[in-house]
């Protein structure tokens, strides 16, 4: 790919996930106002439930295929069959859960009603997952942005109508159903994609094309069984369910342990960061990962190259974020929040503090994604939730959700710190002779 390829392309999937972010970001402004913080908190922390558990459907799957099509090429369609009925029980199990915790856990009866229809979103991130692997191995950027776009602008545009188009169906629980259906929607549009890549109707890059559909399933290799498949793709799986206890946890722990209202409000500053998030996200997670897979493989001196450039470039992005939200934060969650989310404004000045550290963690940790270094990844990374979840607990009674925002700026440093150790250590333990 040529610089003017590559160009394009990141700025395509720039824009999708941009314009992506900012339905979801105006969704979040449209309930917030509508449904007021404690509503909202509730709704807020039952989606943050569902979506801790949502990566064990599937678990790692969708991100599995990105390594095993990197290193085996066309060869990696015998992958295919055990991935799609490990996909089909691990989804009903996180359902089933899901339900249960809705009708039997600690909280409200109106809470659990909102879990049980939120457990359907499920469905709709599993389908954005696997598909979006499909599209980043075919380099179709134009597709992945647009497909990325789908579900939030669907939810943007259903929550748009409740507000203020049927204002007597506005409510916590209106809004998970608008959410179900979407993911329905998305869902069965997923497998329409997934069903033309089992067929073999499928373009992968930077592959010589198969000459045949028997080599495209495997060229005669071992078909894999479900097992095979979970001991390659969990630890993809565990990083997923990791990052969302790293970043979901907080809410649901606020929710439970000082209440609702205070909820609602730090979901607002964890709203405001998500699309500051986005741009690291893009760039590493949709257009660099597939390609680092490769370089890791095949071409060690670019793939050095490009960590040691991309080190100083999210740095300097991400100091630049968290100086602009320092300069921002109090005339923009004003201005789009209102003044009942005033005390936001601290909780986001605090976790803006993070900016620069996730944003040069992004570039860093990109390379533990490769080899056999990702279920060390997984450790670092499960060892940081821990640390995490155990200093809200501590300090989120103390300080209510100011002790979050701490916690999560000193999780995320040493989330940093472990990773480049690791990186230098491992990875790049011969760099002198790359460099």
């Amino acid at each position: 790919m040529s610089k003017r390829q590559a160009v394009k392309a990141i700025s395509l999937l720039w824009l999708g996930s941009l314009l992506g972010a900012g339905f979801a970001f105006l969704t979040q402004v449209i309930l917030a106002r509508q449904l007021g913080p404690s509503e909202f908190g509730v709704f807020a922390s039952a989606l943050a439930t569902v979506t801790i558990l949502a990566p064990l459907a599937g678990f790692g799957v969708a991100q599995y295929w990105l390594k095993a099509f990197g290193e085996e090429g066309w060869g990696a369609m015998r992958w295919l069959p055990p991935s799609f009925r490990f996909i089909g029980v691990s989804t009903v199990i996180v359902i089933t859960v899901l339900m249960v915790w809705g009708l039997y856990g600690p909280h409200e009866q109106s809470a659990g009603r909102v879990i049980i229809v939120l457990s359907s979103y499920v469905l709709g991130q599993v389908s954005v997952e696997l598909v979006s692997s499909k599209l980043q191995l075919e380099e179709h950027y134009v597709n992945l942005a647009a497909w990325q776009l789908t579900s939030q602008l669907a939810r943007f545009l259903l929550v748009v109508i409740l507000s203020f188009g049927l204002t007597g169906w506005m409510s916590g629980l209106n809004v998970a159903v608008a959410y179900a259906v979407v993911s329905g929607v998305i869902a069965l549009l997923g497998c329409i994609h997934l069903v033309r890549m089992a067929r073999g109707n499928f373009r992968l890059k930077g592959h010589s094309q198969p000459v045949s559909a028997l080599d495209a399933g495997g060229g005669g290799g071992e078909l894999p069984r479900v097992m095979m498949l979970v001991s390659q793709a969990w630890p993809f799986g565990l990083s997923m369910m990791f990052y969302f206890i790293y970043y979901q946890s907080s809410i649901v722990l606020i929710k439970y342990l000082v209440g609702p209202k205070e909820a609602g409000i730090y979901n607002v500053a964890c709203a405001v960061m998500a699309a500051v998030y986005l741009f690291p996200g893009v760039l590493y997670q949709k257009f660099l990962i597939p390609k680092i897979h490769r370089w890791a493989n095949h071409d060690r001196e670019r793939f050095y190259q490009v960590y040691r450039q991309g080190n100083k470039v999210m740095l300097a992005l991400g100091t630049g974020a968290m100086l602009s939200i320092w300069l921002l934060s109090s005339w923009a969650i004003l201005l789009l929040f209102g003044k009942q989310y005033s005390e936001a404004i601290v909780l986001l000045n605090t976790l803006a503090v993070s900016a620069p550290i996730i944003f040069t963690a992004a570039s860093v940790g990109a390379t533990l994604v490769t080899g056999e270094y990702m279920r060390k990844k997984v450790k670092y990374q499960g060892g940081i939730a821990v640390l995490n979840v155990f200093l809200n607990l501590i300090l989120i009674p103390v300080l209510g959700s100011l002790g979050a925002a701490i916690s999560s700026v000193i999780s995320n440093a040493c989330l940093l710190v472990v990773y480049y150790i690791s990186t230098q250590r491992l990875v790049f333990k011969s760099a002198q002779s790359l460099s």
